[in-house]
């Protein structure tokens, strides 16, 4: 799925652009509301719409393309007044997201915009919803005594539910996507939380130390020192032979 992003400032639209590139967009970034409009007759699928622009108003680019085209159009900005967001959507905007947001909460709304558009339901082919080899068709991964289901959002450790916060379970869902691989501390906060979170960084140590007590071992998320961490089976000499 194509997206046009019109976002002037590359310490927003880099993160977001390689954030969405991790679920299978392929993202065109452009800086002004000119370039937008030129771009947009290459036909995206859908455009992501900054409206403090440098050379227009977005509110203006969101007219000017509703004018010529039906491509969806979700509207991301720091403006977060009722005022700003009854405008926008009365000029045709889809949607409407106050920075900061999520990732996975930008792409919920993709999805949501794709199919009141009536386009074809858009599944990401990210970390939540990817079935891997290793997946089985249930919707269960299993690591060892570990089953993990993203569909359900359940996790169960010798057949006993373990009882995960939200974030606890996209952390474990995260680095289950490819067990055994060692993800940055920044990987993890850009997809796990967001790219634009400005919380204090300890939070993930919180996290991951509460998935080692809530696991009853701290072998199942180890430390890569000076890296990030990594999803391991504890007692099992490769990850690969622990999946079901």
């Amino acid at each position: 799925m194509r997206l046009l992003l019109i976002e002037d400032d590359d310490r927003i639209a880099g993160p977001l652009s390689e954030g969405l590139g991790r679920y299978g967009f392929t993202v065109d970034h452009v800086r002004t509301g000119a370039a937008g409009l030129a771009d947009s007759t290459a036909a995206p699928d859908l455009v992501l719409l900054d409206l403090g622009l440098p050379d227009m108003d977005g509110l203006d680019v969101c007219r000017s393309l509703r004018a010529r085209s039906a491509v969806p159009i979700i509207m991301i900005t720091a403006r977060g007044e009722e005022a700003d967001r009854i405008v926008g959507l009365e000029l045709g905007a889809d949607d409407y997201l106050a920075k900061p947001f999520g990732v996975r909460e930008l792409i919920a709304r993709i999805r949501a915009v794709t199919r009141r558009a009536g386009a074809p339901a858009y599944a990401p082919t990210g970390p939540a919803e990817t079935p891997e080899p290793h997946q089985p068709a249930s919707g269960a991964q299993l690591l060892g005594p570990l089953a993990l289901n993203r569909r359900t959002r359940e996790v169960h450790l010798n057949g006993r539910h373990v009882a995960l916060t939200p974030k606890e379970f996209d952390l474990l869902a995260f680095l289950a996507d490819d067990p055994g691989t060692v993800y940055s501390r920044q990987q993890i906060m850009d997809t796990v939380w967001d790219p634009h979170f400005f919380g204090p960084t300890k939070t993930l140590d919180a996290h991951v130390a509460a998935l080692r007590r809530k696991l009853g071992d701290p072998g199942w998320v180890t430390t890569a020192r000076g890296v990030g961490f990594r999803l391991t089976v504890p007692g099992v000499p490769g990850v690969s032979e622990a999946a079901g």
